[in-house]
């Protein structure tokens, strides 16, 4: 059986929703950032760059969540879209849109405005600016198409859920009316009984919630140095 290291944040999330949608059965196995957990030597093992998620399939290893989505989508062939060069090269360009685009830079922007230290005004400023500018390019793609990749849902769609439920945390409370079609994709996949299955893996454990000294030291090493 499939076994999912997860966290409730945007990377496991995406998995999560990939591996309800298919039907795979997994062991869920928790693992709390807050509390460390992902710097211990057995998780290590299987993912050395100590974030989640990470999948253990047989004698597969498997870490980062775009790597993952490609590895079930080849493992399952569900949620991919044609198989000829035009169709692959779309979603490959997309899918690390997310990876190396829409992740990071939403990710920084929520560390500057919510955990860092001050001075940072210019990181704001800076991450923010690319958040916003990322999610555009997203919102601009959806502007005249159902899906990510034309009119099927895929492994994209996925990876753009995963993060566009945190878009008022990295954005503002006033991000939706800027972005209304990355809206309307993430109300719809809320509404698919996977998702709602995927969103509710969160319950299965009590994660710590506290950002407390422990919990800086274990996220945010430099900053307790």
């Amino acid at each position: 059986m499939i076994k999912f290291y997860y966290h409730p944040s945007p990377n496991p999330a995406k998995v999560a929703l990939f591996l309800e949608e298919a039907g795979l059965e997994y062991e869920l196995i928790p693992v709390d950032t807050r509390k460390g957990e992902q710097h211990d030597p057995a998780f290590l093992k299987i993912n050395p760059n100590g974030k989640t998620p990470a999948l253990v399939d047989g004698d597969n290893v498997v870490f980062d969540s775009n790597s993952i989505l490609i590895y079930l989508a080849e493992k399952t062939g569900k949620f991919l879209p044609a198989d000829n060069l035009k169709a692959r090269g779309e979603m490959y360009s997309w899918l690390m849109f997310v990876a190396t685009g829409i992740g990071p830079y939403s990710g920084q922007a929520v560390h500057f405005k919510h955990y860092a230290p001050e001075p940072k005004d210019y990181a704001v400023t800076r991450y923010t600016f690319e958040a916003w500018r990322h999610w555009s390019i997203i919102n601009d793609r959806l502007s005249n198409l159902p899906y990510m990749l034309g009119s099927e849902y895929t492994l994209v769609d996925m990876a753009v859920w995963g993060w566009a439920r945190a878009v008022p945390f990295i954005l503002g409370d006033d991000a939706w009316a800027k972005l209304p079609n990355v809206k309307r994709l993430l109300d719809e996949i809320n509404t698919r009984p996977a998702a709602q299955r995927a969103e509710a893996l969160k319950t299965q454990h009590s994660y710590k919630i506290e950002m407390d000294a422990d919990a800086r030291k274990a996220m945010f090493p430099q900053i307790a140095q």
